[in-house]
């Protein structure tokens, strides 16, 4: 069998294993194998929580909107079905925003919401 040279390929391989790992605890940050290990479990946990973050998100926005609407007395389905007949097209991190610190705004798009039914 013949003799594989590597060169710095095997030594820049695990400097960048044990780069992403560090800050592990005991092991998982030392010894190649272990951090290997660690690190892509770390990866696909932040895979899949760059996805969670949109859903959370979403949900934030949408229960911020409801708490203003039925401050205003209307219901989030009826508000939301209100300013798509009355042709407002704002997404909810919008309207979330405009509901968190602009009350007589979001007023306005409630009774234009509610003219619309």
């Amino acid at each position: 069998m013949p003799r594989v040279k590597r060169s710095t390929k095997r030594r820049d391989y695990r400097h960048k294993t044990l780069r992403l790992a560090k800050g592990f605890f005991l092991t998982k940050s030392k010894l190649n194998r272990a951090a290997q290990e660690a690190v892509e479990k770390s990866l696909g946990y932040g895979y899949v929580g760059r996805r969670l973050k949109k859903r959370d998100f979403r949900a934030l926005w949408i229960t911020r909107i409801n708490a203003a609407c039925r401050a205003s007395e209307i219901s989030y389905s009826k508000f939301i079905s209100g300013l798509k007949k009355a042709g407002i097209e704002l997404n909810r991190k919008v309207l979330a925003d405009i509901a968190f610190h602009d009350d007589s705004g979001f007023r306005a798009l409630v009774t234009k919401a509610k003219a619309a039914l």
